[in-house]
């Protein structure tokens, strides 16, 4: 997981979201059922398919609707990724589903979270000097 700043407008505006981005149905239903343990409502969260042009978009779009609970129409517009036939992709066939993107609006506070408690394990491993 990777929360991403934004350049704030104004310096005294700090607008931060938080962005996960991972194609594993393990991964994705793990990081909702921790985004549910820390009160996060789904309303604030924007799901996204990214997924190659040449896959099939419309099943992946509805694979990855049903596993997060939401409604198909809820999805935001899928981003559809150019396919290069000199690139030799692992990711193809009938079980390639592209990768979900959950984005949480107004996540300022929970991107503090994130951040503090990631220095709180990089800090507990560190070893002492």
């Amino acid at each position: 997981m990777r929360p991403h700043a934004k350049q704030p407008f104004k310096p005294n505006r700090r607008d931060e979201n938080v962005t996960f981005i991972n194609s594993d149905p393990g991964v994705i239903g793990v990081y909702l059922a921790w985004l549910d343990l820390l009160q996060i409502p789904r309303e604030r969260l924007r799901f996204r398919l990214m997924i190659h042009e040449s896959a099939d978009a419309s099943g992946a779009e509805e694979y990855w609707a049903d596993l997060a609970g939401i409604p198909r129409a809820q999805l935001q517009k899928t981003t559809l990724k150019k396919h290069n036939p000199k690139t030799v992709r692992k990711n193809t066939g009938s079980d390639y589903r592209g990768c979900l993107i959950i984005r949480v609006a107004a996540g300022c506070h929970l991107y503090r979270r994130i951040e503090g408690t990631w220095y709180g394990i990089v800090g507990a491993i560190r070893p002492a000097d």
